[in-house]
């Protein structure tokens, strides 16, 4: 492998995940930032306690991700190599957080806009 290109990615993760998950991993994260920018629109800011809800789902995102990765590629944690796995596995983990975070926010904002949200105690 020569050069890195956008097919050469492709074509490692659809090796790595298998091409069924991975387009549904990608279609699942379109969707699922498409609904966050349709209810950052609609709503036109940001409620922050639906944010600190889900800033608190953010370790099971990472969780999650690592877990997911560690299945795709039959691999576990005894199998990390050196400081490079370590670095990709925190990335995982790092992406899976904040996707976590933006998918909770997105929908506690379909199921309770601005105007329906529970009073606060």
């Amino acid at each position: 492998m020569q050069d890195l290109t956008f097919e050469t990615l492709i074509a490692v993760f659809e090796e790595i995940f298998g091409t069924a998950l991975f387009w549904l991993m990608v279609v699942a994260a379109v969707a699922i930032t498409a609904g966050y920018l349709y209810v950052l629109i609609r709503d036109r800011e940001m409620s922050m306690r639906k944010f600190l809800l889900a800033q608190l789902s953010m370790p099971v995102g990472a969780l999650v991700a690592v877990l997911i990765v560690m299945l795709a590629t039959h691999s576990h944690l005894r199998d990390i190599g050196g400081p490079i796995d370590v670095v990709v596995l925190l990335g995982v983990a790092a992406l899976g957080a904040v996707g976590m975070a933006i998918l909770v926010y997105t929908l506690q904002s379909l199921f309770w806009p601005p105007s329906e949200e529970p009073p606060r105690s």
